[in-house]
């Protein structure tokens, strides 16, 4: 029997991800383990639908289209338009929009003001920490930035300390129907930090229960103080969360085990990254007023600046690591719209004009379960796209080709580039299948049961029952559908 305190410890316990793997939507794929795999077809009968009967995935749909890359001739199909969540593959749709209207040498900047001359170390006015949305800003990259700072001498501000967070609109999560305390549901802001997580840390010290919050990076540890998270004795729920001036957490203790860490979602970025920024500074001797948001930048001279990758760079790790919020500020920078609603209808109607493909797009990274595409719309955008060397392809990731049981076999010379993607009882697989010679494939593969997922209270879904077997069944179906193509028609 496996006890209600077992499943919660389970979903707790262990060491949290790093900042920079933020995975969204679904954990990392497994390690290949033995020897050298070699290739072969699905097990069992190649026809589709045997492979699709196998999967058993209950109620749900499955929809597929299988392109000639060259061509955009159909070689195959099931339900080619009937819409389903793209869950994370919404990220691929997402790069190209951003590509597009940003351009590939845009860089995010976060930047540092002062509003009047610097004389003997001291801002004679305020200084002003402003944000332009970067989503990948880490701790290490602002204790660099403070660093550098106190290098060329800065000391303080005769003035306030004000932040700047109005680049991108204040948002407290991307999804309602995601639950509050998981931190690949995060909030968006102009200022953003560590992907807008703290990192919560727990272990009993003299039989009592000792809670730490900070901003850790590699080489910075800073405290942070407007997220506390304490110990509540019960078993259910598993979190608790009131907003406010300090953002207050409490946890079950049923949930701890003997001790371990986890990042947990800040709901204020703005206020997060200005504290974190003070903190750094006051170690390094330049000494700031507690920090002001302020709804404009004021006037005045740049001191400093934290710039982001380029934007390939910046869309490869999100495709990679599929970081939520990473879509989102790209989605929104692009867009210039005041709420994701309105800036998924902008990249709609984009993608409408652009591809003459119908998406219903409420978000940028899929998060949200309102959003539907349909298979043949995301194959026909993936084959213009290359078509028109639009840039996504080199950016995809190759995910690889797999065996028969869903192990990717190594150093296979087929390779496929994709974009996953996962939310409960939906899960998409969608890119290129690209042999050494031969004809080049684009795929798109969508299997989702909406209503089963609707039917998961919110509190819930982080790992709802029974969601971890069927999300391996659906993966396991893709690489069966992906091996068969390759051998049939690549």
């Amino acid at each position: 029997m496996i006890s209600r305190r077992m499943m919660l410890a389970g979903l707790l316990a262990g060491v949290a991800f790093p900042a920079v793997a933020e995975v969204m939507d679904s954990s990392p794929r497994p390690v290949a383990r033995g020897g050298k795999a070699v290739a072969r077809p699905a097990a069992g009968p190649l026809d589709a639908s045997d492979l699709i009967a196998a999967a058993k995935l209950g109620a749900a749909s499955v929809a597929y289209v299988l392109l000639d890359a060259q061509s955009g001739a159909v070689l195959e199909a099931r339900e080619p338009d009937f819409a389903l969540p793209p869950a994370s593959v919404a990220k691929a749709v997402t790069s190209l929009f951003a590509l597009e209207k940003l351009g590939a040498g845009y860089r995010f900047a976060t930047r540092v003001m002062a509003t009047g001359p610097v004389t003997q170390g001291v801002v004679q006015g305020d200084i002003v920490l402003a944000g332009g949305g970067d989503p990948t800003l880490q701790t290490d990259q602002l204790g660099d930035l403070v660093a550098r700072l106190a290098k060329a001498g800065l000391k303080g501000a005769t003035g306030r300390f004000l932040y700047w967070d109005g680049a991108l609109p204040r948002l407290d999560q991307i999804a309602a129907d995601q639950p509050e305390h998981v931190g690949y549901n995060a909030a968006v802001s102009g200022l953003n930090l560590n992907f807008n997580r703290a990192y919560f840390e727990w272990k009993k010290v003299d039989g009592q229960w000792r809670t730490t919050v900070d901003a850790r990076g590699e080489r910075f540890l800073p405290g942070v103080d407007m997220v506390r998270v304490d110990v509540a004795s019960r078993d259910v729920p598993l979190f608790t969360y009131a907003p406010g001036r300090v953002e207050e957490w409490t946890v079950a203790s049923a949930a701890l085990g003997k001790g371990g860490s986890r990042w947990l979602p800040v709901r204020d970025p703005g206020a997060y990254v200005a504290e974190v920024f003070r903190t750094l500074a006051r170690a390094q001797g330049i000494k700031l007023a507690v920090a002001e948001r302020v709804d404009a930048v004021p006037s005045g001279q740049e001191i400093g600046r934290v710039e982001s990758e380029p934007l390939p760079e910046v869309l490869r790790d999100m495709l990679k690591f599929s970081t939520n919020l990473t879509a989102e500020c790209v989605g929104l920078t692009a867009s210039g719209q005041g709420s994701l609603e309105a800036s998924g209808k902008v990249q709609s109607d984009w993608v409408r004009a652009t591809f003459g493909v119908d998406f219903d797009m409420h978000d940028h990274s899929g998060l949200g379960g309102r959003s539907r595409v349909t298979a043949a719309g995301m194959a026909k955008v993936l084959a213009q796209a290359e078509h028109e060397k639009r840039g996504l392809k080199p950016i995809l990731r190759d995910v690889g080709m797999k065996d028969d049981k869903g192990k990717v076999i190594k150093g296979h010379p087929v390779k496929v580039l994709a974009k996953s993607g996962t939310l409960n009882f939906v899960s998409g697989l969608a890119g290129h299948i690209v042999p050494p010679t031969g004809r080049e494939l684009v795929f798109a593969i969508f299997s989702g049961d909406p209503e089963r997922r609707d039917a998961v209270p919110v509190a819930l879904r982080e790992e709802p029952e029974g969601v971890k077997s069927w999300t391996a069944r659906a993966r396991r179906l893709q690489g069966q559908l992906i091996n068969r193509w390759a051998g049939l028609y690549a």
